[in-house]
């Protein structure tokens, strides 16, 4: 298989695609019924293994998620797919924490961080419900953030932010904090961005780190042709796109269609399907 191309975050090698979680952990941003078949199909880890399985025959090795529990059926997936291929997946986790300023919620806050590195991530991304409650606009800084960051260095972790406010990119980086990567939302339809697409485009084209697209097929909201060939296209060299699937047959579809964006080629895939298919359409692959 074709190796998926790959940039560096803080110091370590990370594929330039990332696997994402929502449709792992039930979270389809569709409705309850989405919700409820997520979760019980991967309730089997094998269906997750699977799936992790057909990410690493590219290469595609790192993983987002807001935790990565022992003995839940996705670590369970996971294990397995990483003995089969004698992999490891690197976990970059999305912890919330209670940011509150007092002395019992620092004390919180760390014990969940510390968990996370106990858990396995090498990388830690304050989760943006946590992180937006820090910024203060007026005077463009996130206040006690240094103190959470410290944290997670001082767990053996890489700390960054999960920025769904864009502006969260721009303070970090004006105020020099200790911050490796960002996640942002970003996608062709403007869904869940809080500023319009050409806005965060920018955000992301002059953030002082590597960024971590994720939404970018707007939660099935467009097709994964456009959505990653928007993607792919608008975002730098060092940046990724995070990219979840359901079964493992998407994952080889997904994939094909990044690859033929970085390569600049037109996509190898079969046509969908139709009881009457135009001739335009039914004579081309």
């Amino acid at each position: 298989m074709t190796q998926f191309p790959r940039t560096m975050v803080g110091g370590v090698s990370l594929p330039r695609m990332l696997i994402g979680t929502n449709w792992v952990l039930g979270y389809s941003h569709r409705g309850p019924a989405a919700d409820d078949l997520i979760t019980r199909s991967h309730a089997d880890p094998g269906h997750t293994a699977a799936l992790v399985d057909a990410y690493l025959q590219y290469g595609i090795d790192a993983m987002m998620a807001p935790h990565f529990r022992p003995g839940s059926p996705m670590r369970e997936g996971i294990r397995i797919a990483e003995e089969k291929n004698d992999h490891k997946i690197i976990q970059i986790v999305t912890p919330g924490l209670n940011v509150d300023d007092n002395a019992a919620a620092r004390a919180e806050a760390e014990a969940v961080i510390k968990r996370c590195a106990e858990d396995g991530a090498a990388f830690c991304l304050i989760h943006h419900a946590s992180a937006e409650q820090l910024v203060n606009k007026n005077r463009r800084t996130m206040d006690r953030l240094p103190d959470y960051l410290d944290m997670i260095r001082q767990h053996g972790m890489i700390p960054g932010l999960s920025a769904h406010m864009p502006e969260l990119v721009q303070y970090s980086d004006d105020n020099g904090y200790d911050v490796e990567t960002y996640i942002q939302i970003y996608n062709c339809m403007g869904f869940l961005m809080q500023v319009e697409v050409e806005g965060v485009n920018s955000v992301i084209w002059n953030a002082k780190k590597p960024v971590m697209t994720i939404k970018s097929m707007a939660a099935g909201r467009v097709t994964p042709f456009v959505g990653l060939t928007f993607s792919y296209t608008t975002i730098r060299d060092c940046d990724m796109v995070t990219l979840g699937a359901f079964h493992a047959d998407e994952v080889h579809e997904d994939v094909e269609i990044a690859l033929a964006t970085l390569e600049h080629r037109h996509p190898e895939l079969g046509r969908r399907s139709s009881p009457v298919m135009t001739p335009l359409l039914a004579a081309r692959k």
